[in-house]
């Protein structure tokens, strides 16, 4: 066993993708900066840190195997980068136009469309992509009274109500859900979407407190760009994984070593590895997916309602082309697919476009999105079927000439928690449990309080400062 430092307290981070380096991280920086004396373990089970976010760098391409970037809304990445050093090697999604496919049939999306809402209604008017009638319907949220439903609801109910059944299906699902894999039936609009419920109980129509949140970020100059934009880094997603490791210097990291099970010891925790050897610790930051910290506790037989947060199953399928390729007519940056649609691909972006940077001159890039809640059998398949189904479903849409270059396909097998209804109360009561458990233990990443990187560096800060208040209040 490896005893507690004297006169140090130490704390685990167990799990070493963006949630947990981030963990790591400022608790080194919190120790350095208020010269407390903390010891720092960070345990990954497999051989890489990163987790799901993974970069090829493949021929001059940079192509991503998770997710491909994020948006900054609350300024949580900017200040892990700045923290960093790395601001220089930020860049930004090029501005294009987006599409929805609906019956085999590209539509851009409305302008002025946040989240599929309309805030421009002559766009909305004049598009194509709904009936006359979807677009009355679609204009009563104008007038319709605000919800009596004061539980949770599921997000697609909520927004029909407003909205109606065809604006639903064939613009806003697409664009809330995008490549979440989610089924809008049974999605948790509090644990989703809660701006929505505040938007309603402020303005009652959505089009207008939209319109009203646009109005008030366009007018801040300092907020705009980064709200509304797509941020990576010049080599990559990866760059921030590499970055957080490289900083790590007063942390131990332990790699392919796994926590089995973990249990009280006197006044600390000991966490027994799959190594046959164990840790003892003050405080643990668990990052790791939901199913596996449950299994942690498998003993004690503590939260088990960690088991009533689904996954679901996608891939994303990288293809190469020569740029003449391409279909010349299409003028866009990516396209959404309704779930309406016969399709087994649930979106697709031009990287060559989103990102230049990423593509050698002369060559296109394609990234696609197969599988989504309730429809998962294609990523079974073998990667030549995969790229074969995926193919057919472009050239319905946007015609390819020949075939790619080389293609690299990802799966991602139970990998996207799904926040369905009920999410918010039932993490709330495991968080509750483990407290009550084991005070000096904290939850975070994607399974609890949102799946964006933002969302899982905000957990990881809060986390930490809730530990060290606690170990050293």
């Amino acid at each position: 066993m490896i005893d507690v430092t004297e006169q140090k307290q130490r704390v685990a981070v167990i799990g070493g993708g963006i949630s947990g380096l981030a963990a790591a991280f400022y608790l080194q920086q919190e120790a350095k900066e208020k010269k407390l004396p903390l010891e720092i373990v960070l345990i990954e089970s497999s051989h890489r840190l990163g987790g799901k976010i993974q970069t090829v760098r493949k021929e001059n391409f940079i192509i991503e195997r998770g997710p491909n970037s994020f948006i900054d809304n609350n300024s949580s990445m900017a200040k892990l980068v700045k923290d960093l050093g790395i601001e220089d090697q930020l860049i930004r999604s090029e501005a294009g136009q987006t599409y929805i496919t609906v019956n085999e049939k590209l539509y851009p999306v409305p302008a002025g469309s946040i989240l599929g809402i309309p805030t421009k209604l002559s766009s909305f008017l004049a598009s194509d992509i709904v009936s006359w009638s979807g677009k009355v319907r679609a204009t009563c949220d104008l007038w319709f009274p605000r919800s009596r439903v004061q539980e949770d609801q599921p997000l697609g109910k909520f927004i029909r109500r407003r909205f109606g059944k065809e604006t639903v299906e064939n613009i806003i699902e697409p664009l809330l859900l995008g490549i979440s894999a989610g089924d809008i039936e049974q999605l948790s609009l509090q644990a989703t979407f809660p701006e929505l419920i505040e938007m309603e109980k402020e303005y009652r129509s959505l089009m207008t407190g939209m319109k009203k949140a646009l109005s008030e970020t366009s007018h801040d100059d300092s907020k705009s760009i980064e709200e509304r934009s797509f941020q990576t880094f010049i080599n990559g997603l990866e760059t921030l994984i590499e970055a957080l490791e490289g900083r790590l210097i007063d942390t131990t990291i332990l790699k392919s070593v796994k926590v089995e099970s973990i249990a009280k010891a006197a006044h600390q925790v000991t966490l027994s590895l799959n190594n046959k050897t164990s840790i003892a610790a003050d405080a643990v930051i668990l990052a790791t997916p939901h199913l596996i910290t449950q299994k942690m506790f498998a003993k004690q037989g503590l939260l088990q309602n960690l088991q009533d947060i689904p996954l679901a199953t996608v891939a994303t399928v990288s293809m190469a082309f020569p740029i003449e390729a391409m279909d010349e007519s299409f003028n866009g940056s990516g396209f959404t697919v309704a779930r309406n649609s016969d399709f087994s691909i649930t979106s697709c972006s031009w990287i060559h476009r989103k990102w230049p940077a990423f593509v050698p001159e002369g060559y296109a890039l394609l990234e696609v999105y197969v599988g989504r809640s309730g429809d998962e059998a294609i990523v079974d398949l073998s990667d030549g079927e995969i790229e074969k189904i995926v193919l057919q479903d472009l050239n319905r849409v946007t015609p390819l000439k020949g075939s790619p270059l080389f293609t690299v396909v990802s799966r991602w097998k139970e990998a996207m928690p799904q926040y369905t209804v009920g999410h918010t109360q039932r993490v709330e009561l495991v968080k509750q449990e483990l407290y009550k458990h084991f005070p000096t233990m904290k939850l975070v990443g994607s399974s609890y309080e949102g799946t964006s990187l933002p969302n899982c560096v905000d957990q990881a800060r809060s986390a930490v400062d809730e530990l060290l208040i606690k170990l050293f209040e």
